[in-house]
């Protein structure tokens, strides 16, 4: 089921301040948040749409940037969490001003791969406190601390994950195997099924197969691309079909 655009809880991100080019500070030295000013809006897919580029590109600090517009914690959660590890968010949300569509989602979570193990911590310390029900069994009914890094993230998209929700997910794929992100795949799309809409940055090629999304490339300006024109499809195929030439190729650079 593909969805109406204004039907879809995020439509657009558009700016709302100018950019003071003058200034060096992080994420404003960064070349894909100042060509944000140049291109006005970026406008999301109402299932998926993918974010990509290269390390350092910018892609998580403008995913951080709509997450916390949106409302949510800086490190990742619901946005009922509210806790702080290290502040060290940007000020690109200040920056940006975000279209939303006529209806709210019945539920939303922000994952950060990189601050994942903060919010674990945080549901055992909010488990501990007590309450009417069992946070936990939101999660699989056990501590994330107490599964691997790839268990507790499929723990997470299929028991909290719960439809007709707002997901914005920075690099899911970090923990898990490949037949791993095959599940979350099919999860993604159960999801999207029930009225959901995710905006993802990712590294993996098997997610950003997903066929009802719009892949953005963030590495020169910000380029909608075909799946099979992006670098990583096309390095991971060439790869996969010649090994033996492609490690060639790279041990010899090496030299």
């Amino acid at each position: 089921m593909i969805k109406e655009k204004f039907d879809q809880y995020i439509r657009t991100v558009s700016f709302e301040n100018a950019i003071d080019k003058t200034t060096k500070k992080y994420p404003y030295n960064i070349p894909s948040i100042l060509a944000l000013e140049k291109l006005k809006e970026l406008d999301f897919h109402p299932n998926v749409t993918f974010v990509i580029g290269e390390n350092g590109s910018g892609k998580s600090t403008l995913l951080e940037a709509i997450a916390v517009l949106y409302g949510f914690n800086p490190e990742g959660g619901s946005k009922n969490f509210n806790f702080t590890t290290k502040d060290t968010h940007s000020g690109l949300f200040e920056d940006i001003n975000l279209i939303k569509g006529f209806r709210s989602p019945r539920d939303s979570f922000f994952l950060r791969a990189e601050s994942f193990y903060n919010v674990a911590s945080n549901i055992d310390a909010l488990e501990e406190e007590g309450g009417a029900a069992s946070l936990l069994d939101s999660y699989g009914g056990k501590s994330l601390h107490s599964q691997s890094h790839g268990e507790s993230f499929m723990a997470l998209a299929l028991n909290r994950f719960r439809g007709k929700g707002l997901y914005i997910l920075d690099e899911p794929e970090a923990a898990l195997s490949p037949s791993r992100q095959l599940a979350l795949l099919s999860r993604i799309h159960q999801l999207v099924e029930d009225d959901s809409q995710f905006i993802i940055a990712t590294h993996s090629p098997i997610l950003m197969a997903y066929p009802h999304a719009v892949i953005y490339n963030i590495d020169n300006g910000y380029e909608e691309t075909k799946y099979t024109e992006t670098d990583h499809y096309r390095v991971t195929k060439e790869f996969l079909m010649h090994p033996d030439k492609m490690l060639e190729m790279i041990f010899k650079k090496q030299v």
